[in-house]
């Protein structure tokens, strides 16, 4: 009788446990930040929010061993600066497996898809990850399959932007891959088909928005206020719809008719251009989630879809060639605060996600304008090169803090440049314009970051056991 009820309590625990979870929920995790949070920090962050699925663009063992046995299913990442080396042999490929993945999943880590690659086929790389991506795919599922003896738990595959695939009518109906890439995409889907791996696609209502002045704000929400585009049978009243429809169009011609699509990368930027604000992610983001909730999917797609919201954090030190925005993206701040209310589960409660705890920042000092200058020579010059090396976006054009006044703004870049310089004292001097405060220098809704302490490990994943680290140098210039 007492085995009875310990069986019934223990039943009782896992159905709350897995009703707190939202099924097909993931989010996208990147660091390209001077301090970003620790991994132990992050695994916490999501597990009180609900969040059991998170996507990495790397692969460093001492980042992902923190999410062993928390229950959170973590997606491996390859830079593309490593597909090359994987598909110049497969035992590379088993070099990587062995101390990527088989070492973490032995240690408790729950991995069930590897991304191999990032976007290689936008036609901004013009072309030079064509002949690597397939090839490194390749290896890598083999080695998972022979060598990790993992076959069918870990699938590899590929996240790919969305310019991999266009419409030969305007319409999702007539989607087709680009025809520079169509025969390697026609190997590739076959091959993800045949593994029964997911086809993994990065979707941005707001880059419509953003590239292209007439495209219709309302299609890029989930309120019905757009025209409908009717294609055939099919009526779409929003651009996510119609644009995953394009693509099933195009997987069919490619010769898979009942696909398996995982949207690797959805969301919208709160800060750095007119349509990026907080107001704006709030509302997409609970369109989105409110439609994926219905599980009635697409016209073309109609089941539950799997999805990664980009992204958790913000990061400061993402280049900025696309727009401003790319530093905006995080549904938290860079220090875990949440932005807006978000609605998880979809089904109408949209609250303040639950913010990071015990996060460690550096001392609370701010590096400020130095209100005894009065001869406001050279300042300017001074502000930009702060900006070269800091993050001045939200300086710019209708962003949170443009309208702030000329020492405000020299204010915020001299204090960006000091905390990602990790408060060096020597970088809080601008020939004697900057100053240091003990007090929030934070002002008419414009946040003065503060240095988070620098959570150590690398950011790059390891090839064959070796840490690499990059470092970019990102040059911006800030000021109006």
């Amino acid at each position: 009788m007492k085995v009875s009820w310990v069986c019934a309590l223990i039943f009782f625990f896992f159905i709350i446990v897995w009703n707190d979870s939202v099924e097909g929920l993931g989010v996208n995790w990147g660091t390209q930040s001077a301090q970003y949070l620790h991994p132990k920090t992050i695994a916490q962050l999501l597990k009180d929010n609900h969040i059991y699925k998170i996507k990495l663009f790397d692969s460093d063992p001492w980042t992902v061993n923190y999410f062993a046995n928390t229950g959170i299913d973590v997606m491996l990442g390859i830079p593309n600066n490593h597909l090359a080396y994987l598909a110049d042999s497969y035992g590379n490929a088993k070099d990587w497996v062995k101390h990527n993945l088989t070492k973490a999943y032995n240690h408790g880590v729950k991995i069930s898809y590897v991304a191999v690659g990032n976007e290689p086929f936008l036609k901004a790389y013009n072309g030079s990850h064509l002949k690597t991506t397939f090839p490194a795919l390749k290896n890598i599922q083999k080695a998972i399959d022979e060598e990790a003896e993992l076959r069918g738990n870990v699938k590899a595959t590929i996240p790919q932007n969305g310019d991999v695939y266009e419409t030969s009518t305007g319409l999702p109906s007539g989607g087709q891959f680009r025809s520079d890439i169509s025969e390697t995409m026609a190997e590739i889907v076959g091959f993800l088909h045949q593994n029964n791996a997911p086809f993994l696609v990065n979707i941005y209502p707001f880059l419509s928005l953003y590239q292209n002045p007439g495209f219709p704000v309302d299609f890029a929400f989930f309120d019905g206020g757009a025209k409908p585009v009717v294609d055939k049978d099919a009526q779409y009243q929003n651009m996510f719809e119609a644009n995953l429809d394009t693509l099933v169009s195009a997987l069919k011609k490619a010769g898979v008719s009942q696909p398996n699509i995982v949207i690797g990368e959805i969301g919208w930027p709160t800060d750095g251009d007119d349509q990026a604000t907080a107001a704006l992610a709030e509302k997409f983001c609970n369109g989105f989630l409110k439609k994926i909730a219905s599980g009635n999917g697409t016209p073309l797609y109609p089941k539950k879809i799997e999805y990664y919201l980009f992204s958790l954090t913000d990061e400061n030190q993402k280049s900025v060639a696309p727009g401003d925005f790319e530093r905006h993206w995080g549904i938290f701040r860079y220090d875990g605060q949440p932005k807006f209310p978000i609605d998880f589960k979809g089904d109408g409660e949209a609250k303040m996600p639950v913010a990071a705890k015990d996060v460690k920042y550096m001392e609370w000092k701010w590096c400020v304008f130095n209100t005894d200058i009065k001869i406001m020579d050279g300042v300017k010059e001074r502000v930009q090169y702060a900006c070269s090396s800091g993050d001045c976006t939200a300086l710019n054009h209708n962003s949170s803090c443009s309208a702030m006044g000329t020492t405000d703004k020299a204010a915020y870049a001299f204090n960006s440049y000091y905390q990602m310089q990790n408060q060096d004292v020597r970088a809080c001097n601008f020939d004697g314009m900057a100053s240091l405060v003990n007090s929030n220098a934070s002002r008419d809704g414009c946040l003065f970051p503060l240095a988070l302490e620098i959570a150590g490990g690398s950011k790059v994943g390891s090839i064959v056991g070796v840490r690499y680290v990059v470092v970019a140098l990102l040059l911006y210039a800030a000021f109006a």
